[in-house]
């Protein structure tokens, strides 16, 4: 579990969607941002908040609202009024946002297929769902 952490933190996925040809974010914590956007909101809201955003990352507000900065000046999120509260705002995707989170899907559904290659489908279906069924368990 140790390696997996080590590994996600390093961004390694976003790194080989970049060198697969993927346009990505000049940084990659970015690409974070743009993945907690991409989960939707949280149950009964009705946009994606910087708090989800700092929640998701398992980062400080300050830290996230800079991040957050950093996807809007990349025209990857976008912020937008809340339907419930239009005092509210909060972030969505852009064009390019979409087409990163694409990639970035694309990439890793590939590097996961290399790292089970040779493995049988009923194997690759167990590990799915044993993992979903891990995290559904984190938080």
């Amino acid at each position: 579990m140790n390696r997996i952490r080590r590994s996600q933190t390093r961004r390694s996925l976003a790194r080989r969607a970049a060198a697969a040809g993927a346009e990505m974010p000049a940084d990659p914590a970015v690409l974070g941002v743009v993945d907690a956007v991409d989960e939707g909101p949280t149950d009964g809201a009705d946009v994606v908040s910087v708090a989800d955003v700092a929640d998701r990352l398992g980062v400080d507000p300050s830290r996230a609202s800079r991040l957050v900065k950093a996807a809007i000046e990349a025209e990857l999120v976008r912020r937008v009024a809340a339907q419930a509260d239009g005092r509210r705002t909060g972030l969505a995707l852009t064009r390019s946002g979409t087409a990163a989170v694409e990639a970035a899907h694309h990439a890793r559904r590939r590097y996961y297929a290399e790292l089970t290659d040779g493995w049988s489908a009923r194997d690759r279906a167990d590990l799915a769902r044993l993992l979903t069924r891990f995290t559904d368990h984190l938080g």
